[in-house]
């Protein structure tokens, strides 16, 4: 069975690159444009990791990671973000993302991240 991961990030261009390459990599890719899609997938699927962005119109990253734990307390998170938000970064952790990027981020190293979280189980 294929590990399941999910981005959340309101820039469709953003989701539809990291949903090629996370697919090319083996994984099963869920894709959120808001907090309230995010929180369907939540419900409906268990999740190995989920990318998220942490600004998205109507309800930000971490009121969605805040849900997203009331759901699942053990979900692994790691969050992204355009801006350089020391205090939300600081928020996100102490609620349990593992880790974060700065976007534009690189791509090879958020790969060799997530493999870290979510290791690559080949078919026998």
């Amino acid at each position: 069975m294929k590990e399941k991961i999910l981005i959340v990030d309101d820039q469709f261009g953003i989701r539809i690159l990291l949903n090629e390459i996370l697919q090319k990599e083996g994984y099963q890719v869920f894709q959120a444009a808001n907090g309230l899609q995010a929180l369907a997938i939540t419900k409906k699927h268990t999740l190995d990791l989920v990318l998220l962005d942490m600004k998205i119109p109507g309800m930000d990253g971490l009121e969605i990671l805040q849900q997203m734990k009331k759901i699942r307390p053990d979900i692994r998170v790691i969050i992204m973000t355009a801006y350089g938000e020391l205090e939300k970064i600081e928020a996100a952790k102490k609620l349990g993302a593992l880790a974060h990027f700065t976007k534009p981020f690189d791509i090879v190293e958020l790969r060799q991240t997530i493999r870290t979280y979510i290791p690559i189980k080949l078919d026998t």
